[in-house]
């Protein structure tokens, strides 16, 4: 599949890491209005309650069905709080799974949009099942027999992002992150020094170049400079035409095509990457 090989090097990673976060960034709630027509969100995972941090429902793309889902940060400290800066419970990815289980039914695309730091590791989510809730989310979206594509649009963290990114593209914004925890946390971990942060983000090959790289992105939306958030009404443009290409890769593939291709896809990533450091062999 076609991608951007270079996304604007002037910028270091730290830097991307910032504009991943800032808090101007268009979010799944704006993504949704600018891309789609007639939203209509559907709450609850008809077990424990609603989670405000996972965004979903059923909407229309250029005439057709589609089921969007993504993670909601909110826009002020109030809209922060409730939805946990966008750190999902276990009752938001359980409705996501709900979505994505009545989106197989109807043969409706699914398209998702990832930004969380993770997912929300408070006392009460793990009581109800935060593990199991991601570990379930990951194997229905392996198996789900409609094209998926997902979208990285700011700060994609650990398991709380990947279960909602398995998709047959993964498209990402220039200045997004996609990484196995956040900088500051890979530095606490590996140097006992959370300030080591932008060192961290030089060695964790967590920029959309990176990750096109390595195999785990399919394509690279471009941002305007100064990040999306300087000109949103151009970055949902490309997203657009974007999204519009990449559903119609799978237009002619039966469900069970498209699972092997996902199922394909997730095994084969960072292979490309590690073939080139001659050590594949090693592992």
């Amino acid at each position: 599949m076609a991608g951007k090989k270079d996304a604007k090097p002037n910028l270091t990673p730290a830097e991307r890491v910032a504009l991943a976060r800032h808090a101007g960034r268009p979010g799944t709630a704006e993504f949704i209005d600018a891309l789609f027509d007639d939203f209509f969100e559907m709450k609850g995972d008809r077990l424990c309650g609603e989670d405000g941090s996972v965004l979903g429902g059923v909407a229309m793309f250029h005439g057709a069905p589609v089921t969007v889902i993504g993670h909601r940060k909110g826009r002020n400290l109030d809209e922060h709080l409730r939805y946990h800066f966008g750190m999902p419970s276990p009752e938001g990815y359980r409705k996501a799974g709900r979505l994505m289980a009545q989106a197989e039914k109807f043969q409706r695309p699914v398209i998702t949009f990832i930004d969380t730091p993770g997912a929300y590791p408070g006392l009460e989510a793990e009581a109800h099942g935060q593990g199991d809730a991601i570990a379930r989310s990951l194997a229905r979206m392996s198996r789900l027999r409609v094209p998926v594509i997902s979208v990285i649009t700011g700060e994609g963290g650990s398991g709380g992002a990947l279960a909602l990114a398995m998709g047959n593209s993964v498209l990402m914004l220039e200045n997004a992150v996609y990484s196995v925890l956040s900088p500051e946390g890979f530095a606490a971990v590996l140097w006992k020094d959370a300030s080591r942060s932008a060192e961290a983000s030089e060695v964790m090959k967590l920029t959309a170049a990176d990750l096109l790289e390595m195999g785990v992105i399919d394509e690279i939306i471009e941002e305007p400079a100064g990040g999306a958030h300087e000109h949103p009404k151009a970055v949902f443009k490309k997203l657009d035409s974007a999204i519009s290409r990449h559903l119609q890769l799978y237009e002619d593939m039966n469900g069970s095509a498209l699972s092997a291709h996902r199922c394909k896809k997730f095994a084969a990533m960072g292979k490309r990457y590690l073939t080139n450091l001659d050590i594949e062999q090693d592992l």
